[in-house]
């Protein structure tokens, strides 16, 4: 799936629909999915598999979805659908205030 965003679809519209008709194209808004654009000569049912990752990386995003939940929707090996978050720059690890502690004592306990 190709993805681009507001900007770059406004300067080469063109880009977006020739790399639709192979998948479909993930616009967005900031780094927010705002839009997709979808060859109409595609089935829809080819459609609807290649729009599960997109839907499934979103949810995931906006906490919506756990890791597992989004891996399943998205319909892909857990291995690839990490792949595909982290090509879209869609951090699985959210660091809190325990991170720090929590990888301190792991890497005590690794050393033991």
């Amino acid at each position: 799936m190709y993805a681009t965003n507001v900007r770059n679809l406004k300067k080469n519209p063109s880009l977006a629909l020739r790399q639709a008709e192979e998948s479909p194209v993930l616009v967005l808004k900031g780094d927010q999915p705002n839009a997709l654009i979808v060859h109409l000569d595609k089935s829809v049912t080819e459609a609807e598999e290649s729009v599960k990752p997109a839907l499934a990386a979103s949810l995931f995003k906006d906490g919506i979805l756990s890791l597992g939940g989004a891996t399943r929707l998205s319909g892909m090996p857990m291995k690839a659908f990490l792949q595909y978050l982290a090509d879209l720059g869609i951090d699985v690890v959210h660091p809190d205030e325990t991170t720090e502690l929590e990888t301190s004592d792991l890497t005590k306990w690794l050393a033991s």
